[in-house]
């Protein structure tokens, strides 16, 4: 394969640019603001069934598998850093869900978790979906971090990691801003609430490439610990609200599709 100019960048570079290209899709999906008056419940669902469905194949095909084949060449049990990663990001997911102030779409403001604050109902919607963009900002800077560490297979599973990211960003973005338009809020004001969101995955993925490169034995269980933290957000939070309506049919259909377009991404393009 020939070598692209973001291949000649510095990895925490390429880090970078790939947590803004996600940052910019979760812009595009909150963008819909200004042109939607109404909430398609339907359309919605569908939508965070299809980002469950990404975010899914991407924890296995571009995290998971990965750290498996990178414990194996260096002489650990295949399973075991990938195990302790993994366990590892669930648990700070967790952690961060009780401590952090949040609330979940469609509850009301006395539903609130984490530590109790006095905060407005946006920007504890907000603080929910910034918590669950981290792993994904981690995601893509320890994919690219590891190709700095010897492992130049890893780039194409990189940028297919970051794409896949972006496409689940779209429906994310749509799911923050639209429902809050539907609210009363301005189309401004609900377009910069749903891009906020994703401000925070340029500087994980920076902070994630950074660590792997400055300590590579790390790489598999970081790879690991991404995987846990996306898929706590996947069952904690995008399932569940996908279904609350009772479309369980339909979000099925749609995970369906997102894991099979991701794979198919994966396998094609790696």
């Amino acid at each position: 394969m020939p070598v692209t100019p973001l291949q000649c960048l510095n990895p925490v570079i390429q880090a970078l640019i790939a947590g803004c290209f996600t940052w910019a899709m979760t812009a595009a999906g909150a963008s819909l603001a200004f042109a939607v008056t109404r909430l398609n419940q339907r359309l919605l669902d569908s939508a965070l069934g299809l980002a469950a469905g990404v975010m899914i194949a991407v924890g296995f095909w571009g995290l998971l598998l990965p750290a498996v084949e990178l414990s194996s060449s260096a002489g650990l049990p295949s399973w075991l850093p990938p195990a302790i990663g993994f366990a590892l990001g669930g648990l700070f997911l967790r952690l961060v869900d009780r401590l952090l102030p949040h609330l979940h779409f469609g509850c009301p403001a006395v539903d609130s978790e984490g530590i109790r604050t006095a905060w407005r109902r946006n920007t504890l919607l907000t603080l929910a979906m910034t918590v669950h963009n981290i792993p994904e900002g981690l995601a893509i800077g320890v994919a690219f971090g590891a190709v700095a560490c010897g492992e130049p297979a890893m780039f194409a599973g990189a940028l297919v990691l970051a794409l896949g990211i972006g496409i689940q960003n779209f429906p994310e973005g749509f799911a923050v801003s639209v429902p809050l338009r539907c609210m009363g809020v301005s189309r401004l004001w609900s377009f910069f609430w749903g891009q906020l969101s994703a401000v925070v995955e340029p500087v994980a993925a920076v902070i994630g490439a950074a660590v792997v490169i400055l300590a590579q034995p790390v790489m598999p269980y970081a790879l690991g610990f991404a995987a846990g933290a996306m898929i706590f957000v996947v069952i904690e939070e995008i399932v569940p609200e996908a279904q609350r309506c009772g479309h369980k049919d339909l979000v099925a259909g749609a995970f369906l599709v997102g894991f099979l377009l991701m794979t198919i991404l994966d396998t094609a393009l790696d």
